[in-house]
């Protein structure tokens, strides 16, 4: 009885309910100037000693992040400056978000190409699946 009871209001609703479009904007596959990279790609670079630089904003980097990394978070602490502080104009560099859904890494990379980086490493997948993947973690 309950279970038709259930099944009738779940229609119900469903027919009652506008339907709601969400556009989720995912991030570009590549960024011109830089190097697209699987996590497993950059932990050959971690292992290598590349500085991996976070653009998540704090409370997300604060949560979980890349062992070592240096949160720039892209809203309020990204700049030239102190993108500098972290890694020269020839350095090799990571930058990663928090993967496909968000497209703070791919805008902060497009912003180091402009200001000159020369090998700069989109990690696209982010820390999302550096972590799942059991790779090093703070």
């Amino acid at each position: 009885m309950f279970e038709n009871l259930r099944s009738s209001f779940l229609a119900a609703t469903l027919v009652a309910m506008p339907a709601i479009a969400v556009a989720v904007e995912e991030a570009p596959m590549t960024v011109t100037g830089a190097t697209t990279v699987t996590v497993d790609e950059s932990l050959e670079l971690f292992d290598q000693g590349v500085a991996f630089v976070d653009v998540r904003k704090p409370s997300d980097f604060e949560a979980g992040r890349v062992a070592g990394a240096i949160n720039l978070d892209l809203n309020d602490g990204f700049s030239q400056e102190s993108l500098l502080e972290v890694a020269g104009l020839q350095d090799p560099v990571v930058i990663y978000c928090n993967g496909a859904a968000c497209l703070r890494s791919s805008k902060a990379i497009a912003q180091a190409v402009s200001w000159g980086y020369e090998t700069v490493y989109y990690m696209r997948d982010g820390y999302p699946v550096w972590d799942i993947a059991g790779f090093p973690v703070e």
